[in-house]
């Protein structure tokens, strides 16, 4: 049975209302966006906001500002407003970590999304951390695709660019998940029947095959403290 942690308020929950409407363009361009959504996720301090366009693109969204502009234009879809589009800075300098609204073309049908951000004081299990390509800072946030072709994509949240592509699943990336602890390890969870695990302070090197299921696997969870990853998949199977 499912339960909140205790700092949700279930009573408050039951008495939810529609502050918004988020949607995707009318009309596909370039065959890149189609009308159905697929997958959303909140970053971890709730700086932005992503959701699936369907096929090819996700959009990022400075939260706060998304959430200001709902309470003041009630539910109207504003963000397709041309006078309310959040500048776009430019990401030099100061301005780097400045929320900004992005649209990531991903390449292909995004079937799964997760937000990660890091911890210095974790560090990477490789041994020559002066190869990597990357070093992840306390100020940074990432974002996970997970693809219809069985790849991983990894964003820079605050300027949009690709980072990582992580090549290894050979069916759908059905989901993602980030070990809270700020380690950067990443777990994905596809139609091929595994879940993978993935390093991303060590330039994305697969740490770990999972192969409990055998069917597919639908979705993955790591606990609070990060020490027990849980799964589920076709046929009723659950794996801790």
């Amino acid at each position: 049975m499912a339960s909140f942690p205790p700092r949700v308020n279930e009573k408050e929950i039951v008495r939810s209302r529609t502050i918004g409407e988020l949607l995707a363009p009318a009309a596909p361009f370039d065959k890149k966006c189609g009308r159905e959504n697929w997958t959303v996720a909140f970053a971890p301090d709730g700086s932005y906001f992503a959701w699936s366009q369907g096929h090819r693109t996700v959009k990022l969204v400075p939260w706060s500002q998304c959430l200001k502009n709902f309470l003041l234009h009630g539910t109207k879809n504003i963000t397709n407003s041309s006078s309310l589009r959040l500048s776009r800075q430019n990401s030099d300098g100061g301005q780097k970590n400045k929320p900004r609204e992005h649209i990531i073309d991903c390449g292909d049908i995004v079937w799964s999304l997760a937000f990660g951000s890091s911890v210095p004081e974790k560090q990477s299990r490789c041994v020559n951390i002066e190869w990597h390509r990357f070093r992840f800072g306390q100020d940074q946030l990432l974002l996970a695709t997970g693809l219809n072709n069985g790849r991983i994509k990894i964003w820079d949240v605050y300027t949009g660019k690709l980072l990582l592509n992580l090549v290894d699943h050979t069916e759908v990336v059905r989901d993602l998940t980030f070990a809270p602890d700020g380690s950067l390890i990443l777990v994905s969870a596809s139609r091929d029947k595994t879940l993978r695990v993935w390093d991303l302070k060590d330039d994305g090197n697969m740490m770990k095959v999972l192969r409990g299921h055998q069917n597919w696997v639908y979705s993955c969870a790591f606990s609070p403290d990060s020490s027990m990853l849980c799964s589920v998949g076709a046929s009723k199977a659950f794996a801790v």
